[in-house]
């Protein structure tokens, strides 16, 4: 098999990497941006669109193509570099959010965000792995840091643009923005990045990238709709769950076989790759859990604007932002990391304890506490997890390596956010179920509830609140699994890296 193609040729002098570094952090930031820009403004979407039950579609689609797209584009910037992945991956994205832009109901938006997925999740992984391609090992927490920073300041501008947006704007806009942006961030990829030809013309797997996808679709479909919709017991579902194994075979059986595997299973035997990647799932499904229901809880529990409501976001920013910067500091000057994603899921998981007793009223600067530490819980996991799998995987490798990092994270955040959306839409039927007479809970929206006499809207709002409740706990169960899990992280000190690992992957 032939080496990874470099998108950046040869060593950088100091100006020529500092472009590199803001090309892709532009580019990180537009792809990161499309993942939370909507979750301020989605009871204001979903008043015109459809139900509050329906909330947690609009962010899974994007989540579940972005944890497809990831591990396609790592492969294929493996193969043909970095530069025209990247510049693919923008096109991609922005003919998404203009389908977004133009939908008239809420599956076309979902479908929009399904396309702006796949082109976000393979520039999030790109991104990062143009980083290890021109950065020695040792060197790469601190940038891993930075563009981990990168990835935390877009969580929450996300949020703060789209409440300013849908507060004074349409909607639509939400994602016509992103038109100007992408092509100036085409623009600026286009001068910084050197373009490498490959000479060759190497094999794709289609196959595998299909039944990655079909799997996926299936997990997240089953995920959503068990328990809520459909019983767990009812044909449908057992139905549903053996389609997901039968995809999961057929997936597996691929790989095994295909020569340019999209996910090549022998990195599952690689100690780091595994413990990482499932902390990061963990980790991924509580994050964006966080984005989703917090912003959510201030507006209709607690009557916030959504511009204000996205504000709550900010404190969790900054936690990230500490966290991953000082964990990368801590990698340069040590070269060690294992102990940090054990601490940072402890103090997740506390976070996460504190979220699932929010009331009526809770304190708002208790929330903006809490908000603080889940940043902090998730920042180490991010830099750490990202550094720790370029590290232990093979040079030729690294693409596919840094892809799934990313990929289960955002399997994390797909499937974990329709659990929890599943969660959410039983509490609603459980709490509100007697209090609305013949209304169906699932049905309710914003504006219907601000509708409502005093009496009976105090009821509802308590009741949602009431509802919100298993849904950080559940949260916090899995953070504790996540910092049991992260115990077994091997210590591969970073300064052993070198260049002779290539030869793991012939």
């Amino acid at each position: 098999m032939s080496g990874p193609i470099p998108s950046t040729p040869g060593a950088l002098d100091d100006r020529e990497l500092k472009l590199m570094i803001g090309a892709v952090a532009s580019v990180l930031f537009i792809a990161s941006l499309g993942q939370t820009v909507v979750t301020t403004a989605l009871p204001t979407i979903l008043s015109e669109l459809g139900g509050l039950s329906q909330i947690t579609w609009v962010i899974t689609a994007y989540l579940m193509a972005a944890t497809v797209g990831a591990p396609v584009c790592g492969k294929l910037g493996d193969l043909f570099g970095r530069k025209p992945v990247m510049q693919g991956g923008i096109v991609v994205f922005l003919v998404g959010s203009l389908i977004c832009a133009l939908a008239p109901n809420l599956w076309v938006l979902v479908a929009g965000r399904f396309v702006q997925g796949v082109g976000g999740g393979g520039l999030i992984v790109v991104s990062m792995a143009t980083v290890a391609d021109a950065v020695p090992a040792r060197e790469r927490g601190r940038y891993q840091g930075m563009l981990g920073s990168v990835f935390a300041a877009s969580t929450v501008v996300g949020p703060l643009a789209g409440g300013f947006i849908v507060q004074h704007f349409a909607w639509e806009w939400l994602f016509l923005l992103n038109l100007p942006l992408g092509l100036a961030a085409f623009v600026v990829l286009a001068r910084s990045l050197a373009t490498v030809p490959t000479g060759r013309r190497p094999s794709i797997d289609y196959a595998g990238g299909l039944s990655l996808s079909l799997l996926l679709s299936l997990a997240v479909i089953s995920a959503s709709l068990g328990g809520s919709t459909l019983p767990w017991s009812s044909a449908e579902m057992q139905g549903l769950l053996i389609a997901t194994l039968a995809a999961l075979a057929v997936f597996v059986m691929i790989e095994s076989r295909a020569k340019e595997p999209i996910l090549p299973l022998r990195l599952f035997r690689i100690n780091n790759f595994l413990v990482s990647n499932a902390v990061g799932l963990i980790v991924g499904s509580a994050m964006f859990g966080t984005i989703v229901f917090v912003p959510f809880f201030m507006q209709v529990v607690r009557g916030m604007s959504p511009a204000l409501s996205g504000m709550f976001t900010f404190p969790m920013m900054v936690g990230i932002i500490l966290g991953s910067s000082i964990s990368g500091r801590i990698m340069v000057r040590t070269g060690r990391y294992r102990w940090m994603p054990t601490v940072s899921t402890l103090i997740l998981a506390g976070a996460m304890a504190s979220l699932a007793q929010m009331g009526t009223s809770t304190p708002e600067w208790w929330i903006a506490v809490s908000m603080v530490l889940t940043g902090l819980g998730i920042g180490p996991v991010m830099a750490v997890g990202v550094t720790s799998i370029q590290n232990a995987v093979p040079l030729t490798m690294v693409g596919v390596g840094t892809a799934s990092a990313n990929m289960f994270r955002m399997i994390g955040g797909s499937v974990g956010t329709a659990v929890f959306g599943a969660v959410f839409a039983a509490g609603l039927t459980r709490e509100l179920g007697g209090a609305l007479g013949g209304m169906n809970p699932r049905s309710l929206s914003k504006d219907a509830i601000m509708a409502m006499e005093p009496g009976l809207r105090e009821a509802v709002v308590t009741g949602i609140a009431e509802a919100l409740h298993p849904v950080f706990w559940a949260a916090t169960v899995l953070a504790c699994l996540a910092c049991l899990m992260s115990l077994f992280l091997a210590e591969i000190p970073l300064e052993e890296r070198s260049m002779s690992r290539t030869a793991e992957a012939d």
